[in-house]
């Protein structure tokens, strides 16, 4: 069993309201295969709400707000979720300041990337579980 960011498998619970569908996930879901989560939703975040970025160990909403404890309280959920249904493998979104593995946007909100992983890709390794994004599979 695997988790899997939810807006990969179609789910529009993105920032922007939309999602980022792709078909790998979508039939692990499908087959039963994989659980989707939002850590952002988990957190108590909406949807659609304000884009947020990391800029070092906190997570920034573009007009400033500190909203690091909803991604950290959203990390923690789905790994509850990871741990019940024993997933050892998740598949995240790629840059997210969630998900992303090995590159985020760098928090300045113009789309520049550095190396670094999102609050629940980081949580994940920690706790030994592989973390791949959707364009590693």
């Amino acid at each position: 069993m695997k988790i899997v960011s939810a807006c990969l498998a179609g789910i529009k619970c993105r920032w922007d309201g939309d999602s980022r569908p792709c078909q790998k996930v979508i039939d692990l879901v499908k087959e039963g295969k994989a659980i989707p989560v939002c850590p952002e939703q988990l957190g108590g975040l909406t949807t659609p709400r304000m884009p947020c970025e990391q800029k070092g160990n906190k997570v920034f909403a573009k007009d400033g707000k500190d909203v690091t404890d909803f991604f950290e309280k959203g990390a923690e959920e789905a790994l509850k979720i990871a741990n019940l249904a024993g997933c050892k493998e998740a598949i995240l979104k790629s840059k997210s300041p969630s998900c992303g593995s090995g590159w985020v946007v760098d928090g300045t909100f113009s789309g520049k990337l550095v190396e670094g992983d999102g609050v629940l890709a980081k949580l994940l390794k920690k706790n030994k579980i592989k973390v791949l994004t959707e364009k590693e599979i």
